[in-house]
This record gives C-alpha cells, structure tokens and sequence, in this order.
C-alpha cells in the first residue's frame, strides 16, 4: 500500500505551478488562466507539451460546462488536442476527473505526485560509494558535457522510457536546449564507461522537481536509479535549496518502493486526460 502524504490546496498550486514552468524550459509558453494553468509548444503538437493543469473550474454543472466549452475552444484556437492534467488532491471540483471523462475525455495514463517527506533518506552519494566501474557525471553547465554525454543521455531516455530509438535524437536535443539554464542539472550515470541511466533536476522557488530519470533495461536491478536520483538531489541543492518532488506512472511498483525507500510519499493520483478529436491539420 502506497503510503500517502498529505498537503494543503495552497502547497498543491505552488508544486503544480513550479512544474509547469520547468517544463516550460526553454521556450514553451505558459498562461495562468485564472482558474488553471495552461502550457503550451508553438512547434510541437506533442500533448505532453499542451496541457491545461491546476484546475479549480466551479461545481456548479451550467458553470462547469461553460468552463469547459471555452476550453475546448481555446485548444482548436491552438490546434491541439485537448488535454487536461487533474490535480491528484485539491481539485476543483473534487469529481473533475469523473465529469471529463463523462465528456469524452480518456485516461492515457496518469501517475503518483510524489514529494519528499524524509530528506534523510536520500543523503548524496559518499566518495566510493558506486560499485566498481560506476561513475556519477553532474552537469551544470552547457561547456560541462561534451556532444557524447548529451547524445548518451538521450539514447538511456528512449530505451529506457520504451520510446522509438529514432526519438533519442530529439531528445538529446531537447537536454542541449535546457542545459544553459542555470536551474537545470543533468546526471548521467555510466558503467565501465558506458551510459547506463540518468535522471534530471529543476529547482527554482523552493522547489526541485525531479524529471528524466531512466536506467536502460540491461543495468536494472543495480540500484542505479538510487544512485542517480541521489546524485540529481544533491547537485540541484548545490544550486539552490529545494523541496524534491517527482511523478511515477500508475502501476509503476518498483519505481515507487524505489522513491518511498528514499523519503518519498505520493501525495496521491490522477490520470491523464486526453480528448480523442480527429486529427489536426
């Protein structure tokens, strides 16, 4: 059983924000609505990337569906699919999951918040600490990792996140383009010299949200996620003081006895909400 962390509305909104502005990084769009938040890729119709987040609409039902007809008609402004986050705690109102999906929405896959609850249990990894042949690489800056690391890192991201190895490419690029931001740390871990997992971090406002973090199939079972979420922590702190957190897909037991192993509690879950439209041109 999952154990559960709880927080109060105002504590969710400030997570919800901070995360939606990471991702933003470096040059998505974002618009606080109001009532929601909104991200936003002008070049990329990927959903992950266009999403409405943080929502608090009314309960009353005649307010309800007028807040969701104007959203749906801001996506086909934007000409991308609707797409809709749930808060896992605190939404408004408390059934909106329910009231999408009444609508036509479909669950693609939602996930566990998580927030660290026992910083003691995720310490930074001791001088010989890594087993023999395991090296720990901290990027901060654009000039700390060379052409190879950022290509490796892409490469663990797709096989390990089950995406088309055709996507490490965009990928790799994508953590060049965040990379120069002076909040974004890359952790890549290798063994015997070869990439073998890597995780990412964003810290900013109090925050650090913990992104990215892969380990290819033929190195599981190592402790290498330990290692390089670890390793993410402790370098974001380097930067600036942060609160961790991090999301895990439902179903995802190992990964989330791995993060409750160091300090980690699910404030709760939600889905993904995607409203099946038909393609956009």
């Amino acid at each position: 059983m999952t154990r559960r962390l709880a927080i109060d509305a105002a504590t969710m909104t400030a997570i919800e924000r901070h995360e939606l502005l990471a991702h933003a990084i470096p040059s998505r769009e974002t618009r606080d609505l109001g009532d929601a938040l909104l991200l936003h890729d002008r070049r990329d119709r990927e959903p992950f990337w266009n999403r409405l987040q943080a929502v608090r609409w009314p309960d009353d039902p005649a307010a309800f569906d007028r807040r969701l007809a104007e959203t749906l008609v801001l996506f086909a402004i934007l000409g991308r699919q609707p797409h809709v986050w749930p808060s896992p705690v605190h939404a408004g109102p408390p059934d909106l999951a329910l009231r999408l999906q009444g609508n036509g929405f479909i669950d693609v896959g939602g996930g566990h918040l998580m927030v660290m609850a026992d910083p003691e249990a995720a310490p930074p990894v001791r001088s010989g600490e890594p087993a023999q042949g395991v090296t720990l690489h901290s990027f901060a800056r654009p000039e700390d990792a060379r052409p190879l690391d950022l290509e490796d890192a892409g490469f663990v991201l797709a096989l390990s996140f089950g995406a088309p190895l055709a996507r490490a490419a965009g990928l790799a690029a994508d953590l060049e383009r965040t990379l120069p931001d002076p909040r974004v740390v890359l952790v890549l871990v290798r063994v015997d010299g070869a990439a073998a997992a890597v995780a990412k971090s964003t810290t900013f406002d109090g925050w650090t949200y913990l992104s990215s973090i892969g380990v290819l199939p033929g190195f599981r079972g190592r402790g290498l996620a330990a290692l390089a979420t670890r390793q993410a922590i402790a370098s974001a702190a380097a930067v600036e003081p942060g609160r961790p957190y991090l999301g895990v897909f439902s179903g995802n037991d190992t990964a989330i006895r791995l993060y409750e192993r160091l300090g980690f509690r699910s404030v709760g879950e939600s889905p993904d909400l995607l409203l099946e439209t038909l393609p956009l041109r």
